[in-house]
């Protein structure tokens, strides 16, 4: 039986999320959806030495080349859960672009300048909200998206997965075949032809490199 046909946002959409946002944090976390595909319990879970975020990583013991974060499935306080048990391989890495890292780098000024900021090893962290320094949950993610939708007027509520599925659908569009866009989002299904489906690295990384910048989210970071 075919799988219903998933929503996703616009690109204006979520260009209009990211302008709506009043911090480094939030707009960081749009990215992170958006631009890197994540779900919001993978998002939640991160933690700080998952991210390695520039052009060589060797002196962290990590030969995997250019910037990406490591998803790892693990018990988290905060209740996020990487959804694949696969997640845990050591060698699962997401690449990353230059606008989310760029946003992460003003995210970690941004925190690291509040006396709480450094309180925790997650990546998202509570900096305007008790419990401040608390790691954020996946409904706070969730509730994020539902007001910056109403803050910046848009006819709907955009949620984190329909922020995934843009990530997939431009990846697609910028002409990244089935099975890059399989493993960028960690897919749990396409079970008869996961066997033959194994994508370069270097093949990864183009495929989320060829997706155009929209000239608002650009701008928004300089």
């Amino acid at each position: 039986m075919p799988r219903k046909r998933r929503d996703r946002a616009t690109d204006a959409e979520a260009v209009a999320l990211f302008m709506a946002c009043h911090n480094a944090r939030d707009r960081f976390i749009v990215l992170l959806l958006a631009r890197a595909g994540l779900r919001r319990g993978t998002a939640a879970g991160l933690r700080r030495e998952d991210m390695h975020f520039m052009p060589d990583s060797t002196a962290l013991g990590c030969r995997v080349a250019g910037s990406h974060l490591h998803v790892l499935r693990r018990e988290n306080a905060n209740g996020a859960w990487a959804k694949r048990q696969q997640s845990a391989a050591p060698g699962k890495a997401k690449p990353v672009d230059f606008l989310v890292v760029q946003a992460h780098d003003q995210y970690v000024s941004e925190r690291m300048a509040l006396p709480h900021g450094a309180a925790s090893d997650f990546v998202l962290v509570n900096l305007f909200a008790e419990p401040l320094g608390a790691p954020m949950s996946p409904d706070g993610i969730t509730e994020l998206l539902q007001r910056l939708s109403k803050r910046a007027g848009l006819s709907r509520i955009v949620t984190p997965h329909m922020l995934r599925h843009a990530m997939a659908s431009n990846v697609a569009d910028a002409g990244g075949s089935l099975d890059e866009v399989a493993a960028l989002l960690d897919h749990a299904r396409l079970s008869s032809a996961e066997p033959y489906l194994h994508p370069d690295p270097d093949r990864l990384r183009q495929a989320v490199d060829r997706v155009p910048s929209p000239r608002e989210l650009a701008g928004g970071l300089r």
